[in-house]
């Protein structure tokens, strides 16, 4: 009688402790698409208005003059691409070297203050680093430029490259280190050579996740490069982009121009998108 008791009472707890499985995992899945739909809706929104304006045309023509329909953002196209590998020269080198500086040399007060600047640096609006590159450059050589542009969207992928750099190079096993200079390897061959070598497919999951927060940047640039209608020919001249290009066209009267908005929005959506499962399979590559 006991027995039968007892495997009742088992029976009935094993019974409670899958429901409550069930319903937490069920909880945990609606939450898990709540957190999809704004993405979702975002993504589908933009896809339904941009799709229409995706020619040929947006891809190889310049824009058209106003009261002109068609017409495209080659120009904006090729000037965030311009921006985005000047920038990369810019910031990628400068924010890998103080990852390094920080993982491998850096100690006591030096530290915690470089460590302090990195971290207020991801944290300061785009739009004061965008006038802090305009009076720096800027307004000396009394015109827009590429290059202004670039050295605002570098000081922005700086701190994410710095700090992801830092945090992969930790990973390493100091017995790797101690190996290396157990051979008789100078110290800084065995950073360069063996740990930041190694550590190659982290960093450039950092670095991936620094060009997609660049490349969608729009206030910097209407301070810096603030764009243009023709092809830019030289990093001294303004150059066009595809932010800012999509927030002049968004807030103008014309519907030919918001047309042109909604596809230059998508293209940089995709464009971004590309960027981030990029770092998911690089993430996971290096993961295995």
């Amino acid at each position: 009688m006991k027995i039968a008791v007892t495997r009742r009472l088992l029976s009935l707890r094993d019974r409670q402790r899958r429901f409550v499985n069930f319903s937490m995992t069920l909880l945990l899945c609606l939450c898990a698409i709540l957190a999809l739909l704004p993405l979702l809706s975002v993504f589908i929104f933009v896809l339904k208005e941009g799709m229409p304006a995706l020619n040929i045309s947006f891809f190889t023509e310049l824009p058209k003059p106003i009261g002109e329909n068609g017409g495209g953002m080659s120009n904006a196209i090729l000037g965030t691409g311009t921006l985005i590998a000047l920038a990369a020269l810019i910031g990628l080198p400068f924010g890998i070297a103080g990852g390094v500086y920080l993982s491998e040399y850096a100690h006591g007060k030096i530290s915690q203050l470089l460590r302090f600047a990195i971290d207020l640096l991801t944290s300061v609006p785009s739009i004061i680093i965008g006038v802090f590159v305009y009076a720096l450059l800027v307004k000396p050589l009394r015109h827009f430029s590429a290059l202004a542009g670039a050295v605002a969207l570098g000081i922005i992928m700086l701190p994410i490259v710095a700090r992801t750099t830092e945090e992969i190079l930790r990973l390493v096993p100091m017995s790797i280190r101690e190996a290396g200079l157990a051979l008789g390897i100078p110290r800084w061959k065995v950073v360069i050579f063996v740990v930041l070598r190694g550590s190659v497919p982290g960093i450039s999951t950092g670095v991936i996740l620094a060009i997609a927060r660049a490349a969608g940047e729009t206030a910097p640039l209407l301070f810096t490069s603030f764009g243009s209608q023709y092809w830019s020919h030289g990093v001294l001249e303004p150059i066009a982009s595809l932010p800012v290009q999509i927030y002049t066209y968004a807030i103008s009267p014309y519907e030919n121009w918001h047309h042109q908005a909604w596809a230059g929005a998508l293209v940089l959506v995709l464009f971004v998108l590309l960027l981030n499962i990029l770092t998911r399979i690089v993430a996971q590559r290096s993961s295995d």
